[in-house]
C-alpha cells in the first residue's frame, strides 16, 4: 500500500534521513515512534507531498489509485453543522449526492445510484453520527453550527471526518492530544477494527499496544519496522542490541588474534606474506557499530522541607464554577492528604478542570469551604501556561526570576541545568523553544516553589514516550501529593492509586481502578451500570429447602458428561498455546545468536510474529471454552 525506499532527506547540514526504506502492507495498524525531533512530522509531510505529486520516481511511492487521509487543521468556525462538515469529509460520496439531485443524463444516473449503493452511501448519516459520538459529542451537538465548539471540539470534529472518510492510509498524528480518556479508548477499538492501513503517530504506550499490528520506528537516520505493539518493538531491539553487542565481541577477538599473528611475525621473512594477508583481513572487517541510546533527562519535583498533617486540604459542601449563573460542579466533598495520587475521570466538559483550578485557588469558590493550612503551597501546571512564559527572554531569564532576589548568575545557570537544559539552551529565547522543552520549564518552574501538592493537567501533550516514563518515575518519587489529568492510560496507570470521578455536576471518589471505569464508559448498557451501584434491598429469606446430595452429584455429574466438548475444547486450545509459546521461546533464543544475516532475521521476525498471533488466538479460545465449560458445569 505505501513503499519507503532508500528515502534522503535533509535540512541544511542536518540529515533526518539517511537511506530509509520501508514497506506497509495494506491493512496494517502502523504506529509511528521516535523521539521528538528524529523526523517523525517531517516523514508525514513527506508521504503527503508524495501522495500530491503522484510521481512514480520518488522515494516514496503508493499502490495504483490509493487514497490518503490526514487531519490537516481544526474545522472552521461557520455556520454548518458538525455532522454536515463530517459527512462532506467524504468527498466522493458528497459529489455523488450532489450531482443526484441534479443530472438529467439517464446514464448518469444510473451510475450515480449504483456507486452510491457500492460505497453505502445511504448509511452515511448514520456512520458519521456513530463516529462523532465516539468521540465525545451528544446526539444534540450533532446539529448545532460549527462555530458554536472550541477549538478543541473543532479539531475533534476534523478527526471525525477523516475517519468518516476511511482513506485507504490513514494518517493520524497525535489525535490523543485533543481527546479525553473516554474518547482515547474509543479511538482504540475503532482503529483496531479500521478496514485499512493506518500510519498512527502516538506517544501513548496504552495505544501504541492495544491497536497497532506493526511498530515503525524512527532512529540513527533510518527506518525500523518490527511485529506488535511498542513493547514488542523494544523487546524486539533489546534481542538486536544483544546480538550486535556480541557480534561485536566476536569480531574484537577476532581481530586482537590477527593483530597478534601480525605483529609476532611481520618482521620475520618466512611469515611475511602471511602476516600481510592478515593485515588485509583486518583492513577488510567492516566494523559494527552499536547504537548508543540517547539520554532522557530526567524530570524533578523538590518537596518541601516542612511537611503537614493530614489532610493536606479538603472541600466541604462546595460549589465550583464561574460564577453563580455559571456553577458547574455542586456539594463537593473530596480531601487531598499526603502522597496521595489521584486521577481525576471523568469526559471532556464535566469540569475536571475547574475541581483542580478551584483546588489551586485559581478560582474562587461559589459557596462552601476549603480548608487547608495557610502555609500549605500547590504547584499548579496545564497547557495553558505556555501562554504565559514571556516571549523574547530566554530559559535563565525565566529561572532567574523565580530565584531569590539578588541569586549568582552562575547559581541561576546552574539550576537551569539541574531542570534539563544545556549550555545552549540556557540562552535560548521560550519562542524558539519545542513543546517538550516549555513544558519542562514550566514544570521546573513550579517544582522550585516546594509545593506540596501537585497538580498537572494534561501534562503529557509534549512529551515523547522516554519523557513520559520519566514523568512517571519523577511524580512516584516524589514526597507530596498529586493530583493528575490525563488521557494517557499509561501514566495514570503507573501513577494513580485512587480516581476521582467528575461526572453529571458532582464530584465523588470512584470505587473501581481504571479498567473497571473504562468498561462502564465503554458499556452499550450504561443503565444497567448505574442500576449495579444502587444499595441493595433488605430481603428476609425464606427457609431454605432440604438439600438432596445424592440427586445434587448426579446432576453435577450429567452436566460435567454433556459439557465434556467444551473440556475437550480447552484443553486443545490450551495446548496450541503452550506450543506457540514455547516456539517464540525457541525463536527469541535463535534471534540472539550471532552470525544471522539479514534474511535469516527477517524470517525468524516473521515466524515470531505468526506464533505471536497463533498464541493470541489460541489463548482466547481457550478462555472462552473454559468459561462456557465452567459455566456449563455450574448451571443447576
Amino acid at each position: 500500500m505505501l513503499t519507503i525506499t532508500d528515502l534522503q532527506f535533509a535540512f541544511g547540514t542536518r540529515t533526518l534521513f539517511e537511506g530509509a526504506s520501508a514497506q506497509l502492507a495494506k491493512g496494517w495498524k502502523v504506529g509511528l515512534i521516535g523521539r521528538n525531533g528524529t523526523g517523525k512530522s517531517t516523514l508525514l509531510r513527506l508521504i503527503r507531498e508524495a501522495h500530491t505529486t503522484k510521481e512514480k520516481d520518488t522515494a516514496i511511492r503508493f499502490n495504483e489509485g490509493a487514497t490518503l487521509g490526514w487531519v490537516a487543521q481544526e474545522v472552521a468556525a461557520t455556520d454548518e453543522t458538525i455532522l454536515d462538515v463530517v459527512l462532506k469529509a467524504d468527498a466522493e460520496r458528497h459529489a455523488l449526492m450532489e450531482e443526484s439531485e441534479t443530472a438529467t443524463d439517464p446514464d448518469r444516473i444510473g451510475y450515480i445510484h449504483e456507486r452510491l449503493l457500492d460505497i453505502d452511501a445511504w448509511s452515511g448519516e448514520a456512520r458519521a453520527s456513530e463516529v462523532l459520538m465516539g468521540l465525545g459529542f451528544t446526539p444534540e451537538d450533532l446539529y448545532r453550527p460549527t462555530r458554536e465548539f472550541s477549538g478543541g471540539w473543532r479539531m475533534r470534529a476534523a478527526i471525525a471526518g477523516v475517519l468518516f472518510a476511511q482513506p485507504d492510509v490513514l494518517m493520524l498524528d497525535e489525535p490523543t492530544n485533543y481527546l479525553d480518556l473516554e474518547g482515547a479508548a474509543w479511538l482504540e477499538g475503532y482503529l483496531r477494527s479500521y478496514p485499512n492501513t493506518v500510519l498512527l503517530v502516538s506517544h501513548d504506550r496504552e495505544m501504541l499496544n492495544a491497536c497497532v499490528t506493526h511498530t515503525l520506528a524512527v532512529e540513527f537516520k533510518n527506518l525500523t519496522l518490527t511485529t506488535g505493539g511498542y513493547d514488542d518493538y523494544l523487546k524486539m531491539r533489546a534481542i538486536k542490541l544483544a546480538q550486535l553487542e556480541s557480534m561485536k565481541k566476536k569480531q574484537d577477538a577476532e581481530r586482537a588474534h590477527l593483530q597478534s599473528f601480525v605483529d609476532r611475525f611481520r618482521a620475520k621473512a618466512s611469515k611475511a606474506t602471511q602476516a600481510q594477508s592478515r593485515i588485509k583481513m583486518i583492513e577488510k572487517m567492516k566494523d559494527i557499530a552499536i547504537p548508543v541510546s540517547e539520554r532522557t533527562t530526567p524530570f524533578h519535583f523538590s518537596a518541601p522541607e516542612s511537611q503537614l498533617a493530614p489532610p493536606l486540604l479538603e472541600l466541604r459542601g462546595a460549589d465550583l464554577g464561574y460564577g453563580e449563573q455559571a456553577i458547574i460542579l455542586r456539594d463537593v466533598n473530596l480531601r487531598v492528604d499526603p502522597e496521595d495520587r489521584i486521577a481525576i475521570v471523568g469526559t471532556n466538559g464535566q469540569g475536571k478542570t475547574t475541581l483542580v483550578k478551584s483546588i489551586a485557588k485559581k478560582l474562587e469558590l461559589m459557596a462552601g469551604q476549603c480548608i487547608a493550612p495557610g502555609s500549605i503551597k500547590i504547584g499548579y501546571f496545564s497547557q495553558d501556561q505556555m501562554d504565559e512564559l514571556v516571549p523574547g527572554d530566554t530559559v535563565y531569564d525565566h529561572v532567574l526570576r523565580a530565584m531569590p532576589k539578588g541569586t549568582l548568575p552562575g547559581k541561576a545557570r546552574g539550576k537551569a541545568a539541574q531542570l534539563g537544559f544545556s549550555v545552549e539552551k540556557v540562552e535560548t529565547k521560550v519562542e524558539k523553544l519545542s513543546g517538550g522543552e516549555k513544558v519542562r520549564l514550566l514544570m521546573g518552574l513550579m517544582s522550585m516553589e516546594e509545593p506540596h501538592i501537585l497538580i498537572l493537567d494534561e501534562p503529557t501533550s509534549h512529551l515523547d514516550i522516554d519523557s513520559r516514563e520519566a514523568l512517571i518515575y519523577a511524580l512516584n518519587d516524589y514526597r507530596g501529593a498529586v493530583l493528575l489529568i490525563t488521557h494517557d492510560v499509561y501514566l495514570a496507570e503507573g501513577t494513580a492509586d485512587e480516581l476521582w470521578l467528575v461526572k453529571d455536576g458532582k464530584a465523588n471518589v470512584y470505587g473501581g481502578n481504571l479498567d473497571d471505569y473504562k468498561q462502564l464508559v465503554m458499556s452499550a448498557d450504561r443503565g444497567a451500570a448505574k442500576e449495579k451501584t444502587k444499595p441493595a434491598e433488605v430481603v428476609v429469606a425464606a427457609p431454605a429447602p432440604k438439600v438432596d446430595k445424592s440427586a445434587n452429584r448426579q446432576k453435577a455429574a450429567e452436566a460435567r458428561k454433556a459439557a465434556a466438548p467444551l473440556k475437550k475444547a480447552a484443553d486443545t486450545a490450551e495446548k496450541r498455546l503452550e506450543k506457540a509459546n514455547k516456539r517464540i521461546a525457541e525463536i527469541d533464543a535463535e534471534l540472539i545468536k550471532p552470525g544471522l544475516s539479514s534474511d535469516q532475521m527477517q524470517t525468524l521476525m516473521k515466524s515470531r510474529g505468526e506464533e505471536v498471533a497463533a498464541a493470541e488466538t489460541a489463548e482466547m479460545e481457550w478462555l472462552e471454552a473454559l468459561e462456557a465449560y465452567e459455566q456449563a458445569v455450574s448451571e443447576d
